[in-house]
């Protein structure tokens, strides 16, 4: 796809539907307990593929890309007595490590077996009742491996305890987990780094509605558009109090690029406002530990503006979709940003011209589109297999159209 160097037309509204995150949580609530009402509900390619999967009755279930989806499908299956189910996805999704989730289950007393090889889908998946009450969890995994754990304890008849051992990665998406939790009537409690969640007992006499929050991870791009064309954005269905942690995508751009957001509480509408005459930050140092699927973002951002930057935190972006961090890497280069990374760490060495034709590669991966799309505000670029676009925003580039001009 070609993307024309463009400017960007202010005071536009742009509407993103309900947040991946907490849609695909629901869905797994809905499949347990069949009482909620879902309004807004995410129409990425992810939740679509998880909603499909819970309502077909068949023995193999393939879920293609939707890593969410293989996470907490894979508890899901493991409680549904009597029915045997065989996991699989894509060839990357093979890939995906997902070996801390099966152990935790099968010390919970699920019978899970890998069919190719260790520690990596596909599973077959034999469901059975659970009644164990303690695991112990490493807490630098994945959170979706936890709240995967979280979403069937309710439905566990003595309810369950997680125990994390060592620091915990991506705190704010756990406590969204639990955030869900509470507003369904599931009692939890997170103090240290012990986990409770009490069992529950299905009592609702009528449909519970949930509006579901537009995503956080989706306005990011729109964040950065706003600090490269310096012009008013609107979002709408927003709260001020969201549980999502890359809400923290409002604090990080009015500190570093001077977009300040403002909340219409009667409409949750934000609105992006570039700060006139902002001084830009000699170096943007963050850890980003909590919100690690907006640093892509914030890296071309950062890099289109010319502002080194030493990001950490960032452990799990090596087996997302793609190995994100060395994506990175190599697309930054064709915008003349060389970088260094680690396992845990990216940080810009120099910049430089970009290439005279960029074309950036996606790897299979959403947000390696999304997150150098807005550099079309700088200079022409193309982006290689944009549909990828599919599995958290098919209607990003139709949106990018409405707020753009050439």
């Amino acid at each position: 796809m070609k993307l024309e160097k463009s400017k960007l037309i202010g005071d536009q509204t742009v509407q993103i539907s309900g947040s991946k995150s907490i849609s695909n949580r629901l869905l797994i609530l809905e499949g347990l307990f069949s009482s909620i009402k879902i309004g807004n509900l995410s129409n990425s390619q992810d939740t679509q593929l998880l909603k499909k999967a819970l309502s077909e009755n068949t023995e193999v279930v393939d879920i293609h890309h939707a890593g969410t989806a293989m996470r907490f499908l894979t508890s899901y299956y493991s409680i549904q007595e009597g029915k045997t189910t065989v996991l699989t996805g894509s060839g990357r999704m093979k890939e995906r490590p997902i070996k801390n989730l099966v152990n935790a289950l099968r010390d919970l007393g699920a019978e899970i077996e890998y069919m190719e090889n260790d520690g990596f889908p596909p599973l077959k998946i034999t469901g059975k009742k659970i009644t164990q009450t303690s695991v112990n969890v490493p807490a630098n995994i994945s959170s979706q491996f936890i709240t995967s754990l979280l979403l069937i304890a309710g439905k566990l008849e003595n309810g369950l305890e997680i125990n994390l051992v060592g620091e915990v990665t991506s705190r704010s998406y756990i406590e969204m987990t639990l955030d869900i939790l509470t507003k369904f009537g599931i009692r939890n409690s997170f103090e240290g780094n012990t986990i409770k969640v009490e069992p529950f007992h299905n009592n609702h006499s009528a449909e519970m509605h949930y509006e579901v929050e537009s995503d956080w991870s989706s306005a990011s791009y729109f964040y950065s558009i706003c600090a490269l064309g310096r012009k008013t954005i609107h979002l709408k269905s927003f709260y001020k109090e969201s549980t999502q942690g890359d809400s923290a995508i409002a604090k990080i751009y009015e500190e570093f690029f001077g977009i300040k957001t403002t909340f219409s509480e009667d409409e949750h509408k934000v609105t992006l406002i570039p700060q006139p005459d902002f001084s830009f930050p000699e170096k943007i140092v963050l850890d980003m530990n909590n919100c690690p699927d907006i640093a892509q973002t914030l890296c071309v951002t950062a890099a289109a503006l010319k502002i080194p930057f030493d990001i950490s935190g960032l452990g799990t972006l090596r087996v997302k979709e793609t190995d994100r961090l060395l994506a990175l890497y190599n697309e930054l280069k064709k915008l003349g940003t060389e970088t260094e990374i680690t396992d845990l760490t990216i940080k810009s060495v120099s910049f430089g011209e970009s290439e005279d034709y960029i074309s950036i590669k996606t790897y299979q991966d959403h947000r390696m589109a999304m997150s150098f799309a807005p550099f079309c505000l700088i200079k022409e670029l193309h982006i290689e297999d944009e549909d990828v676009v599919e599995k958290s925003y098919p209607m990003f580039w139709e949106d990018l159209a409405s707020i753009t001009t050439h």
